[in-house]
């Protein structure tokens, strides 16, 4: 006999636990995202991290380019005011209903700078009329207790959110795609932040090389014992220029690609071992297709994935957390 909706616990009918529910249940009403690019770096772009043989890290991570996921209106030269001005702008067709926004800091790691630094930007974003809150994309190694104390500050008044790329839960990916830093550094800083009451997002690639599906699966358990509060999921696609396309190219035979159907299928396998109380911001990725090298879909919208997802949900009988145990923890 199949569940009937009031069977979840989310409320919304949905299978899974969506961030379009965790907002509408939070605020009241619908909220957008509005990226801006403040023109921060990272530490394994400019020589500060060393890697394993201790010479100096430059190049970023080898699947990076930020160019892909940055929309247009998006440039450090223009102020931060300037760009939510024109990041509304530039949404105000396609999300109409949007009553607030949250300005997203997606480009680059976005702590990586002077305290003083951080309160000038944020501090700015956050004195904008239509402005809620901020989501804060950055790396575990790129916070300490003083930037964490002043972002718990803002929590009094503002939404806040610290979204850290992840990636990975296995050392040897994270040294492999230039990472500078352990699954173990990843940790501290997630304890970190939640034990400041501060929400805390986390994003992960699945199909980096040398990964497989066994250890995909295994990483959930990992996942779950984190205190998050949202992840992020998306498929691996190899971008144009990187380093990564690089390897690709001369080692195509250690890269595997699903299509979208079979994408859909395997992160399904991954949301029933997923912890229920974790709220599912995105499953897959897009880009334009300019973008591109290999992994792309064909122009697939997220939207359609979503649709593609919930229907073979229904198709399977199954749902988030279904297969999960408490015990994992």
């Amino acid at each position: 006999m199949k569940e009937t909706a009031r069977m979840y616990p989310w409320g919304d009918g949905r299978r899974f636990n969506s961030y379009a529910r965790y907002f509408r249940e939070l605020t009241g009403g619908r909220v957008q995202k509005l990226s801006v690019d403040a023109g921060f770096g990272c530490p394994n772009r400019d020589g500060t991290l060393s890697g394993p043989n201790g010479a100096p890290l430059r190049g970023g991570c080898t699947f990076c380019s930020n160019a892909a996921f940055t929309p247009s209106y998006c440039r450090p030269d223009k102020s931060i005011t300037q760009q939510i001005d024109e990041g509304i702008e530039f949404h105000a067709n396609r999300y109409r209903r949007a009553e607030r926004y949250l300005v997203y800091f997606q480009s680059y790691s976005n702590t990586y700078a002077p305290l003083d630094t951080l309160r000038r930007v944020y501090g700015e974003a956050l004195a904008h009329p239509s402005v809620m809150g901020i989501v804060v994309g950055t790396r575990p190694d790129c916070v300490d207790e003083a930037k964490l104390d002043y972002f718990a500050e803002l929590t009094e008044l503002h939404y806040v959110a610290i979204e850290y790329g992840i990636e990975s839960v296995y050392d040897a990916t994270l040294a492999t795609v230039n990472r500078g830093h352990d699954f173990e550094c990843a940790r501290r800083a997630v304890e970190m932040t939640a034990a400041r009451k501060i929400h805390v997002g986390a994003h992960f690639i699945l199909g980096l090389p040398g990964e497989t599906d066994e250890m995909m699966l295994a990483a959930t358990d990992a996942i779950n014992s984190l205190a998050l509060t949202t992840v992020k999921f998306h498929q691996l696609q190899i971008f144009r220029d990187t380093p990564l396309a690089a390897e690709w190219t001369a080692h195509p035979e250690r890269f595997r690609f699903r299509s979208a159907p079979e994408y859909v299928d395997f992160f399904i396998a991954i949301l029933r071992r997923l912890r229920p109380d974790l709220v599912v911001e995105r499953f897959a990725g897009e880009a334009p297709p300019r973008h591109h090298l290999a992994g792309a879909w064909g122009g697939v919208r997220n939207q359609h994935l979503i649709t593609m997802l919930e229907r073979r949900l229904e198709q399977l009988d199954v749902h988030q957390g279904q297969l999960y145990r408490n015990e994992q923890l």
